[in-house]
């Protein structure tokens, strides 16, 4: 497990510090009714984890250090970086290798997903959005209110919906 709680968040919600209320649903998945739920949480938080994530990473042939913090519905949080390998196809991105520890340990229920990039050593100049196959996994498991963060600093972030980065995205319905 990573080393955040957020179950512990209650405090950004009553302070009001930019968290995202709850939410509830329902969504067809895979012949199954998959639920999914969000979990309270500061988004510039989730941006700081994504940030400190950037030390996990492996990278030395880009020194591309990408760091990225997922929020479970449960409310914790899989940190992960991305890993290179000099066969460049089989490079795993921070996004995935977060999502990829999350699931497997059991959790399928993802409310928010912090993404920070930048050249090893220096802070990010510019936002670092995730790639087609990161989007194409976070369809695999999020729901309407899945939100994604790319984030240059906790205070400078943008936010945005699957839907508006994968528009008319393929999912487990598509395939039903």
């Amino acid at each position: 497990m990573a080393g955040y709680a957020v179950g512990e968040q209650a405090a950004y919600a009553a302070q009001g510090a930019g968290g995202q209320g709850s939410g509830a649903g329902t969504r067809q998945g895979r012949g199954q009714e998959m639920w999914y739920m969000e979990a309270e949480f500061d988004r510039a938080d989730l941006a700081r984890a994504a940030l400190e994530a950037r030390q996990m990473a492996y990278t030395p042939y880009s020194h591309y250090t990408v760091g990225a913090a997922l929020l479970t519905a449960e409310g914790d949080i899989y940190q992960g970086g991305n890993i290179e390998n000099a066969s460049y196809g089989a490079t795993n991105c921070a996004e995935r290798t977060a999502i990829f520890k999350a699931v497997s340990e059991g959790r399928r229920r993802f409310s928010a997903i912090a993404i920070a990039g930048g050249m090893e050593g220096q802070e990010p100049v510019d936002y670092a959005y995730p790639c087609g196959i990161c989007r194409q996994v976070m369809k695999e498991f999020a729901g309407e209110d899945f939100r994604i963060i790319v984030a240059k600093s906790a205070a400078d972030y943008k936010v945005y919906t699957l839907e508006e980065l994968l528009p008319h995205g393929f999912g487990g319905s598509s395939i039903q």
